[in-house]
């Protein structure tokens, strides 16, 4: 399971030895793109709620959670580019 710490042990990104300031901008990168691939998987509908269950008002927190879990495991298998694109931005922008 991805946690918010490990996200930077994902095999897909990061295949070459990063310095320390490296490894913290492309964890960074990879906590924005967790929250924007979460935000459009709310978008899409994709929440979790089951047709079964009545709700509750905790409901949309736990959901969320799940949600936030679920946009986590998709960064953490490669997710859609966009950490490596903000990486290189990120690091670009801190050498110029």
């Amino acid at each position: 399971m991805i946690t918010n710490n490990n996200l930077s042990a994902a095999p897909s990104i990061g295949l070459v030895a990063l310095s320390q300031d490296d490894g913290r901008l492309r964890e960074a990168a990879m906590k924005l793109e967790a929250g924007f691939l979460s935000e459009m998987l709310k978008s899409a509908g994709l929440d979790g709620a089951a047709q079964g269950f009545a709700g509750g008002p905790g409901e949309e927190h736990f959901t969320s959670f799940l949600r936030d879990a679920q946009a986590r495991e998709m960064v953490a298998a490669g997710g859609i580019g966009l950490a490596e694109s903000l990486f290189e931005i990120m690091k670009a922008r801190r050498d110029a």
